[in-house]
């Protein structure tokens, strides 16, 4: 466990404190600042928080570009989208170049390999990790397919609990072993592993004729609109273009951005009836970890090899609008 190695003076209200994670000394910087008004809770809180699920959060992130959403005066003083690792940062810390064809640059994107990486993240306001679907091996091949289940703003979180069932059933049938997860908001993830020989836009046919097939059998409950305004208020969106590149979500243990701290959370399937994701929060979850471990901890040995919801595609014509230029 990482152990405070020293308190540093500075200007700010509290001494910086310096802490062992693994080979690395983490310098923080202004510790009790509160980043949660509504809680209490401070930036100290938070590392320690991202301690106690060390090897859940790593194994979410580890060797996948992510961006860093930073709160660096908290939440109220508003959120920072960064993709580029910040200049200064230490020379042990992990990246990738990544090029986005649609400004004709590139950025280095943080690339956790260790939990001191995560860490030094929270030190500069990381409060959300969002990572891509691909590992820095080959960027361009996601070897993660995300489901979202997205409510509606009228959509009950019943209907997300028995959408959520009808995903288990189809993923069942495929023979594919599904990941859930609370996603922090309204929501549920439920990632599948799978085999990174597909690019973008097929992994997202395939996840297109997926979602088709959950809204076929539950066409009361789901919507796969593509716009906004032609789906019901009170319907589950089921959100292919998430495996879009550069599209992201929370990670697996992620704290949210939101007045309660919750978190994105794994769950099992058979705890889905009985559970809210507000019981998820960055003062709940630690004590869950500890009792349970990383739920998700198996899921680079359950492979899927999409070629049968790309069959689904193409029989029935499946096609998605260009977006991995964005």
């Amino acid at each position: 466990m990482p152990v405070i190695v020293g308190r540093v003076a500075s200007k700010s209200a509290s001494p910086a404190v310096e802490l062992a994670v693994g080979e690395q000394t983490v310098r923080v910087s202004n510790p009790d600042r509160v980043y949660f008004p509504e809680t209490g809770a401070t930036k100290f809180d938070l590392v320690q928080y991202y301690l106690s699920v060390g090897d859940g959060i790593v194994n979410a992130l580890r060797d996948r570009p992510c961006m860093m959403h930073r709160f660096p005066k908290g939440l109220p003083g508003g959120k920072v989208h960064q993709k580029r690792v910040p200049a200064g940062a230490p020379d042990w810390i992990p990246t990738v170049q990544l090029y986005f064809p649609r400004y004709g640059r590139t950025a280095d994107e943080l690339c956790v390999e260790k939990l001191a990486d995560v860490i030094w993240a929270v030190q500069m306001s990381t409060v959300e990790f969002h990572p891509w679907n691909s590992r820095r091996f080959d960027t361009e091949m996601p070897d993660e397919w995300r489901i979202d289940l997205d409510p509606m703003p009228d959509c009950p979180w019943s209907r997300v609990q028995r959408v959520a069932g009808v995903v288990h059933e189809v993923l069942d049938e495929l023979g594919a072993v599904g990941w859930p997860k609370t996603s922090g908001g309204k929501g549920l993830h439920v990632y599948v592993r799978i085999t990174p020989r597909f690019g973008f836009q097929e992994v997202r046919r395939a996840a297109l004729a997926f979602a088709r097939e959950v809204e076929r059998r539950a066409p009361e409950d789901v919507t796969t609109a593509w716009w906004r305004k032609d789906r019901d208020p009170s319907q589950l969106f089921v959100d292919y273009n998430q495996n879009a590149r550069d599209h992201t979500i929370a990670a697996a243990y992620s704290v949210r951005g939101v007045p309660e701290a919750t978190v994105s959370t794994p769950i099992r399937w058979d705890e889905l009836p009985d559970l809210h994701p507000r019981d998820f929060t960055m003062s709940t979850v630690p004590a869950r970890y500890a009792e349970l471990g990383d739920l998700h901890a198996g899921i680079d040995e359950a492979v899927y090899d999409l070629e049968p919801l790309l069959e689904w595609a193409d029989r029935d014509k499946v096609e998605v609008a260009d977006l991995d230029e964005d």
